[in-house]
């Protein structure tokens, strides 16, 4: 038991820093994707994804590349910068069918679709 305490120890209370603060505010950026995941298909009473999810998986993703890449963990590094890829991609597909919608004259907000994302 004194051999897993004094683990603990080391690794929540001696080694904490900048970047273990900067890993868990990360962490907890790319987690609350799922929450907001979550509340807004439960409003809506099926399966949508919000573009609060892509914009927190962005913003999380980012700093967990910061973080992996100040550890130097090529596995996490390589995890991390292929997800902010799809998350910049599926950005850059919800703004252009805003755009295509306000050309066409269709409010998103008015579309199902739009409200989906």
């Amino acid at each position: 038991m004194t051999t897993i305490l004094t683990y603990l120890h080391y690794v929540f209370v001696e080694q904490f820093d900048v970047w273990i603060a900067l890993g868990f505010l990360a962490q907890l950026m790319f987690t609350g994707r799922f929450v907001v995941q979550w509340i807004a298909s439960e409003r809506a009473k099926r399966s949508v994804v919000p573009v609060a999810f892509w914009t927190f998986s962005l913003l999380g993703g980012a700093l967990l590349l910061v973080y992996a890449i100040h550890r130097h963990d090529p596995v996490f590094i390589l995890g991390q910068a292929a997800g902010l890829f799809i998350y910049l991609r599926n950005i850059a597909l919800i703004r252009g069918e805003r755009r295509r919608l306000r050309e066409a004259g269709t409010a998103p907000e008015a579309s199902g679709a739009a409200r989906q994302h």
